[in-house]
């Protein structure tokens, strides 16, 4: 007879009997379940409320939540749900920072006058917004410099005119990107300044209320006048398209009346010294020319108080050393309409000249 698995596995010993008679019933109980029951006595408070010794403090800071002892005392270490961290003493503030009701800007706004993109709603954003809005409106603050390169102008009291080269120290190379960073978000980046340029600043009340850029050039070309333009560029009849409307008999029922309106197209000849696109003619021959006005800002609150005529008066009197230069002599990039009306003014009955502005200097 083969024997039983059983019986190749020690038997646990049985643990000792102990009667209940000995009257020890919870050694009885811990040596059946192996397990140490350590208890607790607490000693009675004296009449004051005050412990009489140390084990009585223990027990009574045990009981509080805290441990001592004799040296310190710690705070009992509360009981934490593993993989989770809870601050609760941690005060969150509910704050609505953007309303979504359907808005075309609802992400970024564009300043109608500065032009510059900022965020609704960002502490951040809008304090960049009203910075770079002051600076712009009014010009880029200025407190000066110690050795200032001025143009003495004879016609300017209050106001001075600084010119900076790019032999000048860090500190005023620097002032002149802030400007021109000012300029570049009305005229395009990229291509207002490079390290041959001539820059002249007109500071106003601390501040520089208008920037121009001055380089060395060589030729320039001279405008057409407009009526001399159309007779030699247009070679036939110029087409252009235009709307008109025309009103029909309505037809009325009782208090409502209904009337058709009829749109036709027109087509008409523009007579030749009409301005089409408003586009500049130039000559095919360069003339010569020395100073090329390579850009020209004043910020718009202090427009129409000729401090362009100021910048380009001072631009022909301390461009080249010793001599003062000709109106004929100075170039204009290709202006906007604000500036070609600047350049018209200023040359008067004088032809004037244009150039292509390069990225990079004379040379």
């Amino acid at each position: 007879m083969q024997p039983k698995i059983s019986s190749f596995f020690k038997q646990p010993a049985a643990p000792p009997e102990v009667s209940e008679e000995s009257g020890d019933a919870l050694a009885l109980w811990e040596k059946t379940q192996n397990v140490i029951v350590r208890t607790y006595k607490r000693r009675a408070l004296k009449s004051n409320g005050a412990t009489g010794d140390n084990k009585d403090t223990n027990n009574k800071a045990l009981n509080q939540g805290s441990i001592s002892d004799g040296k310190g005392t710690w705070a009992k270490p509360k009981p934490t749900i593993p993989g989770s961290a809870v601050n609760i003493n941690k005060k969150r503030s509910y704050a609505q920072v953007h309303l979504e009701l359907g808005q075309s800007d609802f992400l970024l706004r564009t300043c109608s006058a500065c032009g510059i993109k900022y965020a609704p709603g960002d502490a951040e954003d809008e304090k960049s917004h009203v910075v770079f809005h002051k600076n712009y409106t009014h010009g880029v603050p200025f407190k000066g410099w110690i050795n200032e390169r001025l143009v003495h102008m004879p016609s300017i009291e209050v106001e001075r005119i600084v010119l900076v080269s790019d032999n000048d120290p860090p500190a005023h190379r620097n002032k002149v990107q802030e400007v021109v960073k000012m300029m570049e978000s009305e005229l395009g980046c990229g291509w207002i300044y490079h390290k041959l340029c001539k820059v002249y600043l007109f500071i106003s009340s601390q501040r520089i209320a208008g920037c121009l850029v001055a380089e060395r050039i060589k030729e320039a070309f001279r405008v057409i006048c407009d009526a001399e333009t159309k007779r030699t560029e247009a070679k036939g009849p110029i087409i252009k398209e235009e709307r008109g409307r025309l009103k029909s008999a309505g037809l009325q029922f009782g208090n409502i009346m209904f009337q058709r309106e009829v749109v036709r197209k027109i087509l008409r000849v523009v007579n030749k010294n009409e301005d089409v696109n408003g586009a500049i003619y130039c000559e095919e021959e360069a003339v010569p020319a020395l100073c090329g006005i390579r850009a020209i800002w004043v910020s718009p609150s202090n427009r129409r108080k000729r401090i362009g005529t100021h910048l380009l008066d001072a631009v022909r009197k301390s461009f080249c050393t010793g001599i003062v230069l000709e109106h004929s002599q100075l170039a204009f990039s290709q202006p906007t309409s604000a500036g070609k009306a600047l350049a018209s003014s200023y040359m008067g009955c004088r032809p004037l000249l244009l150039y292509r502005a390069e990225n990079s200097g004379f040379s």
